[in-house]
């Protein structure tokens, strides 16, 4: 319980230090691209307390790495110069007056909190001694599943957003044939292969942690938010949704039309 308390107040900590930057940006949208850096914050908490790291220490720690920094650097990337995010624009109007003091917690503080409790499994997996095993090995397959529907999604959404044009505005071709969301089924992924290092360790109780962000993904911050009124706003999105899973890839259904528009 130390440990972890360590993890969060270092967390919580670069969360505040975030906050103070925001007010003095007038924008909050960066907070976007350190939730991946909280997590290997306290992976590195975990790291340090280890001492002599073993095999799947290493392992792990090196995925998160590699994981994080990509996610951060991507967003980081595709946010700047833009201005603060609708999403957060929509927050700021509906918290003000006050908005400057209450994003302290309702933006900064609650990424950081959830952050904290999502990371748990890293800790046992970076800490044990149990030699490497069979489960391991899954793990690193399902999050090299993850890491790839992750990555090669956003690099195709952001190759798509340079060269669409009114005829071509439904995003539809690549992992986004397959499915609707392939950068969220790829986090989806990432995050039950760090909780199968933690049950290849012994700590299979921790499975609170990828249960919480499948519920984030599916019904809070990712599908649901995003699909929330876009059918909507977009005619060609609605026959999108009719042929196209929305998570968990799969072959696309028939349609009644060919379409393309921006998906995320």
């Amino acid at each position: 319980m130390t440990l972890y308390l360590t993890a969060l107040g270092v967390i919580l900590g670069i969360a505040a230090l975030a906050w103070v930057v925001s007010v003095l940006v007038h924008n909050v949208s960066f907070v976007d691209s350190l939730w991946s850096l909280f997590f290997l914050a306290a992976a590195l908490v975990f790291a340090a307390d280890a001492g002599d790291l073993g095999a799947r220490a290493i392992v792990v720690l090196a995925l998160v790495t590699i994981w994080a920094l990509r996610l951060s650097l991507h967003i980081g990337m595709r946010n700047w110069g833009e201005g603060e995010d609708h999403r957060y624009q929509k927050i700021r109007e509906n918290n003000e007056p006050g908005f400057v003091v209450k994003s302290l917690y309702i933006v900064f503080g609650l990424q950081g909190l959830l952050a904290s409790i999502i990371a748990v499994p890293l800790m046992p997996a970076i800490q044990s001694d149990v030699a490497l095993n069979i489960i391991d090995a899954a793990a690193i397959v399902v999050w090299a599943t993850g890491f790839f529907f992750e990555a090669v999604g956003d690099y195709q959404l952001q190759g798509f957003k340079k060269e669409r044009t009114a005829s071509n505005r439904v995003l539809d071709t690549g992992l986004w044939r397959y499915t609707r969301h392939p950068n969220y089924f790829g986090e989806f992924c990432i995050w039950w292969g760090f909780w199968l290092f933690a049950v290849a360790a012994g700590a299979w109780w921790t499975v609170f942690a990828p249960l919480l962000i499948s519920f984030l993904l599916l019904k809070v911050s990712g599908v649901a938010m995003l699909e929330k009124t876009i059918g909507d706003r977009r005619p060609e999105y609605t026959d999108y949704i009719r042929r196209t899973n929305a998570f968990f890839p799969g072959p696309p259904r028939a349609a009644r039309g060919e379409s393309k528009e921006v998906t995320s």
